[in-house]
């Protein structure tokens, strides 16, 4: 699987209140929870993001509460991909659950905002076309390339079970 999307950039631990406020935690809608997605570190995030866009950030990305509604608010707003340094083990599970796949890079700081990224999910290639910078990091396994196909660990588990 290839993604292709502009670098959303954010700094080191990220927290899922950071990613999607309390307060909006009354609904699993996606492009509801997108809509405010990152708007108290970021106002203007959800406006600026862009379908395939993918985040960028520094160490422990994604720490704080364990809620999927993390990972909904960023695919809601069009977020194809995270990349970080590091991620806090909670979001990788939720991350899953929903389907959004997410790559540790430890040269993610070298990544600027803007520029144009692409991911080849099986190979662990990520390609910085902006600065004609090539990455190498471990592939999302091919069964976790399937529940993101398929919209997420549920819908993954129907398809099987049929």
């Amino acid at each position: 699987m290839i993604l292709k999307g502009k670098a959303r950039k954010f700094g080191n631990d990220i927290n899922t209140d950071d990613i999607i406020a309390a307060k909006y935690l009354v609904t699993t809608d996606e492009k509801e929870l997108g809509k405010h997605c990152m708007e108290n570190i970021s106002p203007d995030f959800s406006a600026k993001a862009g379908p395939g866009d993918i985040v960028v950030a520094g160490k422990n990305f994604g720490c704080g509460s364990s809620r999927e509604h993390a990972p909904r608010a960023l695919k809601g707003c069009g977020i194809s991909a995270v990349i970080a340094r590091s991620f806090a083990g909670i979001f990788f599970r939720n991350s899953i659950n929903v389907g959004m796949p997410f790559l540790q890079l430890e040269e993610a700081d070298e990544i600027k905002e803007g520029d144009l990224l692409e991911i080849d999910l099986g190979s662990g290639i990520i390609k910085n076309l902006s600065a004609n910078r090539t990455y190498k990091t471990e592939p999302f396994p091919e069964f976790l390339q399937q529940i993101v196909n398929e919209g997420g660990l549920m819908n993954w588990v129907k398809k099987c079970i049929k």
